[in-house]
């Protein structure tokens, strides 16, 4: 198995371009030609995830949060994370980590948080906004199925849970062949009128290369012509946080037992409730205290996050239920979500659970 391969079994489900503009996701230490033959997943990097890695013969590290977040000037040993790239490369390790962009993915950290808190019904807390384009193209009538089978097999025309979506109009196209074309129809300095189908369809971003290489592989057409428009849609399948429904409405004091015993955290911080049932919850693994208000917009009665500030709690009294569970609490559960998504793609590649306590955090 070569590194490559790890990361493109992550990258489809959370493409490594939705992590956040602050973020260094993807490949750390390590070539992606380096062949790797065992895997351990830790929430981060420590000195005691190494050495396990070291001890169980493993050459891939996979981590939620990123080793190297900042930029490194040197390697000299003089700060922790200097310190442990010089150690990973001595071994031949090679480390990959996926951080917001498995935040953000609609089947990522949140959803499977919101999963363990037993919430139904969920969705993105906050779908991202300008992420969408629409394709527009033109093609001979005859060849029209063609190039839109292309296109949505690229990864175009989702919407929601339908797929292989367009809007078709037939109309008339005119061009005129110059000296060196080579034209599909028509001839050399004479215009010419082709019936042709407009197609219209709506891509992710991310995914423009695919499309467009997939379209001008299909047409015809020596030159294809086509536009490509910016959206302020919504993207469903990306965002941060998550938020659904509990199946049977809890008082306050039984939800946080419920999140206490179902995230194994000794202790939560919280606001004073506000009065009544809670049914809609919100969820943010890791600081997720920035979604305040767009829990309390969705309609959210209680909203389980972590690293909250003091003036953020004052600011969600008698709006919601504000629970800071801790960071490590609200992400643990990382390792297993990373481990489902490889082994989807790659079942005989061995992928350990580090035994390693990572949360640096200590409670008195």
């Amino acid at each position: 198995m070569l590194v490559k391969d790890i990361i493109a079994a992550l990258e489809e489900q959370a493409p490594f371009a939705w992590q956040e503009p602050y973020d260094n996701s993807g490949l750390q230490v390590g070539s992606p030609q380096q062949e790797v033959k065992r895997g351990l997943l830790a929430l981060e990097v420590t000195r005691g995830v190494l050495k396990e890695a070291a001890d169980k013969k493993c050459d891939l590290i996979i981590t939620h949060h990123p080793l190297i977040f900042e930029g490194l000037k040197r390697l000299s040993g003089a700060t922790p994370a200097e310190e442990m790239v010089m150690e990973a490369i001595k071994n031949n390790i090679a480390i990959v980590s996926a951080h917001t962009n498995i935040d953000n993915s609609d089947k990522g950290v949140n959803y499977h948080l919101a999963s363990r808190l037993g919430l139904q019904n969920t969705r993105v807390l906050k779908p991202a906004r300008q992420w969408l384009k629409k394709l527009v193209t033109f093609c001979p009538a005859d060849h029209a199925e063609k190039v839109r089978y292309a296109i949505f097999e690229a990864g175009a025309g989702h919407i929601g849970n339908y797929d292989f979506c367009s809007f078709n109009l037939e109309g008339k196209g005119s061009f005129r062949a110059g000296e060196g074309a080579n034209p599909f129809v028509g001839n050399i300095s004479e215009i010419h009128y082709e019936k042709e189908d407009r197609i219209e369809t709506i891509y992710p971003s991310h995914l423009e290369h695919a499309v467009i290489q997939a379209m001008k592989s299909a047409h015809p057409y020596e030159e294809v012509a086509y536009d490509i428009y910016p959206l302020d849609n919504e993207y469903e399948k990306m965002g941060p946080g998550r938020i659904g429904n509990l199946e049977k409405p809890l008082d306050a004091m039984d939800f946080l037992q419920k999140v206490k015993e179902t995230l194994k955290t000794e202790c939560l911080r919280h606001n004073n409730p506000p009065p009544g049932k809670i049914k809609r919850v919100a969820v943010c693994g890791g600081s997720g205290a920035f979604l305040v208000k767009d829990a309390v917009k969705a309609g959210a009665e209680a909203f389980v996050t972590a690293e909250v500030k003091y003036h953020q709690f004052l600011d969600a009294t008698d709006k919601l239920l504000l629970v800071d569970a801790g960071h490590y609490e609200t992400e643990q559960h990382t390792m297993e979500l990373i481990r489902d998504i490889i082994q989807k793609k790659m079942i005989n590649f061995a992928l350990l659970i580090s035994e390693a306590h990572t949360n640096p955090i200590r409670y008195y």
